[in-house]
């Protein structure tokens, strides 16, 4: 296993990418196993780099629900409610950290936890209302659940809430802090909860294996294993690439930025043209990239069209479970990568795209700096009104979770709650659905109007239009097309306002007539 091991870690990046999208069409992952050991002491709870952050920055605005993850949950069937509460509380038994806080000590976050305490799920009993009323208010609750703050010095950091709407329907409000939790960990929760449900409805005994380490073990390994050359190794390729002064992205926005960035948000979304997503596949299977890669460039090009900015950075996330042994667990292991590049409208749209493709792998091949240490290390010149390094983010999201049935009941993820925050000026979501690719903009709302960002959501899909059926035109040519578009817009915009104004007057008239 260590020689395999060995060979995998001695793979280039794009090596590397393309065993492991070969063994993913076999179902099979290229995380190593048992390279992380359980903690010496088990009675002390270390935050990793990550938390640490995420506990600095609730600090400074405790009351923001900018760091929670909801997540709403359709049950259809005959539901045992006493079974599916004692499903949430084996799982938050399971997980030591879902049975944690966090307190200050002699200057310092630490991690408390509390084993004994019992996870309540209270039913709201929503039957009496008509379908339509209970569509409303299960937006209403779901939302102010989503927007209902955490003290992260309480436990517990989850809260769950059912509302039940007929007999054999019931959609469950599922709510953790990002502290204790992330993207990746929904998944690890919906199987789980499927399977202990299961075991509990038949009397039977747990299915799940014992957990191979807790995320504490994972934390204090990672302080330990990121120093020396290891450390060096990830910073050395992150100087690099943030070399010289950062570009700060300026999009035109709306409204005067604050002095303080602010995290009030909404979100705007439309359907890609199911051949244009044909296409976009295709085209990138043709180039060898991922579709990751291909949308990405896309965007790329807009922010360019948008700023006339050359030098662009772009977060993204990674899931960061590179490790076995993490793949199980639930807990704050995501992690922010800083995507750099420049944008040459001399280039040729496949060569910009070769370009971003390198960008893309150097930077998964060095994801194990937390962006936390980044920071620290970079120490960017500080703007409160902005998030360092980057302000905006682009993420794809095309693992939607089918839905699962077991013990007479179909457990299906409704689409993600929102809670009137983003942590950035703007952030695109690419996501695949059964309706087809999605593209959602999440945007403060303090800089831009909506009209804003459905245009540029508009604009997106006229960009990523234009790389299928011309790759080879240069990104000035791109841009040219996305302006006379827009131009297009513009003019059909005012004759459209012409008529209906026109429309107005004639009946303005008739009506002099009339009372004439």
């Amino acid at each position: 296993m260590k020689d395999i091991n060995a060979r995998i870690a001695a793979l280039s990046p794009e090596q590397r990418t393309l065993f492991e999208m070969r063994l993913k069409q076999k179902g099979l992952n290229s995380a190593t196993t048992q390279s992380i050991s359980k903690r010496k002491d088990t009675n002390s709870l270390p935050l990793s780099f990550n938390q640490q952050m995420l506990w600095f920055l609730h600090q400074l605005a405790p009351q923001s629900p900018v760091y929670n993850i909801p997540v709403a949950i359709l049950l259809e069937g005959q539901l045992n409610v006493k079974a599916l509460e004692q499903s949430l509380n084996q799982i938050r038994q399971r997980h030591e950290v879902l049975q944690t806080c966090f307190q200050m000590v002699e200057g310092q976050p630490v991690q408390e936890r509390v084993a004994d305490l019992t996870l309540e799920m209270p039913v709201i009993d929503l039957q009496k209302f008509a379908e339509s009323k209970q569509q409303e208010l299960v937006q209403k609750l779901a939302k102010q659940e989503a927007q209902c703050p955490f003290d992260i010095s309480r436990e517990p950091l989850l809260r769950v809430k059912l509302l039940q709407l007929r007999e054999t329907k019931y959609v469950m409000l599922f709510t953790m802090h990002h502290i204790v939790s992330d993207a990746w960990s929904r998944g690890v929760i919906i199987r789980e909860l499927a399977a202990l449900y299961k075991a509990i409805c038949s009397n039977q005994p747990s299915p799940l294996a014992e957990l191979p380490i807790q995320y504490a073990d994972f934390a204090a390994w990672q302080r330990e294993w990121l120093q020396g050359e290891v450390l060096e190794s990830q910073l050395s390729y992150w100087k690099k690439q943030l070399e010289g002064k950062l570009p700060v992205i300026n999009l035109p926005t709306d409204k005067p930025r604050t002095d303080v960035q602010t995290f009030q948000g909404a979100r705007r979304s439309l359907i890609l043209p199911e051949s244009l997503t044909k296409e976009l596949k295709s085209f990138s299977q043709q180039q060898e990239v991922t579709l990751f890669t291909t949308l990405l460039a896309g965007f790329y090009i807009l922010i360019n069209w948008y700023t006339q900015q050359e030098d662009i950075l772009v977060g993204t996330d990674v899931a960061n479970r590179t490790w076995a042994e993490t793949e199980v667990l639930i807990g704050f292991f995501i992690n922010q990568l800083v995507l750099r590049t420049k944008v040459s409208d001399n280039s040729n749209f496949q060569e910009f795209l070769m370009q971003v493709r390198e960008v893309t792998l150097g930077a998964y091949s060095h994801q194990s700096l937390p962006f936390s240490k980044l920071v620290e290390v970079i120490n960017p010149a500080r703007d409160l009104s902005r998030n360092p390094i980057f302000q905006v983010k682009f993420v794809l999201q095309n693992t939607p979770m089918p839905p699962l049935e077991i013990a007479g009941l179909t457990i299906t993820v409704l689409d993600d709650v929102d809670n009137g925050t983003v942590p950035l000026d703007l952030l695109l979501d690419m996501i695949e659905t059964d309706k087809g690719m999605a593209a959602m903009l999440r945007y403060n709302t303090d800089l831009f109007n909506v009209n804003s960002i459905d245009n540029m959501l508009k604009n997106l899909v006229q960009v990523l239009t234009t790389i299928t059926q011309n790759p080879t035109s240069t990104i000035l040519e791109i841009k040219n097309n996305l302006t006379s578009f827009n131009r297009k817009q513009t003019e059909s915009h005012k004759n459209q306002r012409k008529a209906s104004e026109y429309q107005s007057l004639k009946k303005i008239k008739r009506k002099e007539v009339f009372l004439q």
